[in-house]
């Protein structure tokens, strides 16, 4: 049920809902152009939400699955959060200030084998990727559903399953970025962070209620989390299930992360939440640092990890018993095998696309 501040803040939303959907209509209309590429494919993987859907280890599962179909994925986002501007190639001399915190994940995670760059531009960042990577056969886009500049190919739209955006509202009465109906742009709809035992009578019905909003025959797949066992950032023996420890998180939604380590066993005795892409300070960490009991150990998402490992908070790491918690997407009943089958007819030798 709304609250009496969402009510209250309906007419902003229905004001910022109007101002982006002319802006949809203009790009709809021709009036302001899309730029398709026909070298490649463009495989956007976005929201309609801001924050939290799991874009990120939905971007590596694509990436993934494009490395084990023989191709050869490029990967642009916008950076966000980092502390330069325009187009910018991964190196390993990067850091979360330099091209934000999600690509330099993703460079770390599949390092050589794919080309990570970001762009707020993401037409001229496309094309400067390729010109740079010309053996890539595909671009898998980071969070770009709203960047009408450029017409994917596929438009993979994601929606949680707590929260989904047939629920929501538009900013700032909600957490939209633009109204429900942006869904008809959409070519599949995966369901995030359910539980890996959702039955098939609520896939159904949360289907059923996305299809609202979709063209027709357009695919509603479910995926959950899997996380694997804890990775140190420094040289430390992580901790059994059982131990005390502290969660240190910067991201949207870190619930799915205090579930899974509860039921892991592990016994969580403070969270130190922060907001999402949070720039965290040395005093920060050493304030977590003499919290920290004899015995207890630091546990963090992958995310995270990535901006800890800035140079200016190497020595307090150094010290500290940190590890992450690393992430991997997988589907519920068909959802992988659909997925793959709308996504593969792109890549066969005679297909158009």
């Amino acid at each position: 049920m709304p609250s009496l501040l969402t009510w209250l803040l309906l007419p902003l939303s229905w004001l910022y809902a109007g101002v982006m959907a002319v802006r949809n209509a203009l790009y709809r209309s021709g009036v302001k152009p899309s730029t398709r590429f026909a070298e490649v494919p463009v495989i956007n993987v976005g929201n309609l939400r801001v924050g939290g859907t799991g874009k990120t280890p939905h971007v590596a599962w694509v990436v993934a699955w494009l490395q084990a179909q023989g191709q050869r994925p490029a990967l642009l986002s916008r950076g966000y959060g980092r502390r330069t501007r325009g187009y910018r190639r991964a190196t390993t001399a990067d850091t979360a200030a330099t091209i934000g915190d999600e690509p330099l994940q993703q460079f770390r995670h599949f390092g050589s084998q794919v080309a990570v760059a970001v762009s707020e531009d993401r037409v001229a960042g496309i094309r400067q990727l390729l010109q740079e990577a010309p053996a890539a056969t595909a671009v898998v886009l980071d969070d770009a559903y709203q960047h009408r500049r450029v017409k994917p190919t596929v438009n993979i739209l994601l929606t949680e399953q707590e929260r989904p955006f047939y629920e929501d509202f538009v900013l700032p009465a909600g957490r939209l970025r633009e109204s429900r109906a942006g869904a008809v742009r959409a070519d599949v709809v995966v369901v995030t962070k359910c539980p890996a035992y959702l039955s098939a009578t609520i896939r159904q019905e949360i289907a059923r209620r996305i299809e609202r909003y979709t063209r027709p025959a357009v695919p509603v797949l479910f995926s959950c989390y899997h996380y694997g066992a804890a990775v140190p950032l420094t040289a430390k023996a992580p901790p059994e299930p059982g131990s005390e420890v502290v969660v240190l998180t910067g991201i949207a939604q870190p619930e799915p992360l205090l579930e899974h380590l509860r039921s892991a066993g592990y016994r969580v005795v403070y969270h130190a939440r922060f907001p999402d892409h949070h720039v965290f300070t040395a005093a920060e960490l050493w304030e977590l640092t003499a919290q920290l009991a004899p015995g207890q150990s630091v546990l963090t998402t992958q995310k995270d990890a990535a901006r800890l490992l800035e140079p200016t908070l190497a020595a307090v790491v150094a010290d500290m018993p940190v590890f992450y918690i690393p992430i991997e997407v997988r589907f519920l009943a068909d959802g992988e095998a659909r997925l793959a089958a709308l996504l593969t007819p792109y890549f066969q030798p005679h297909a158009v696309v």
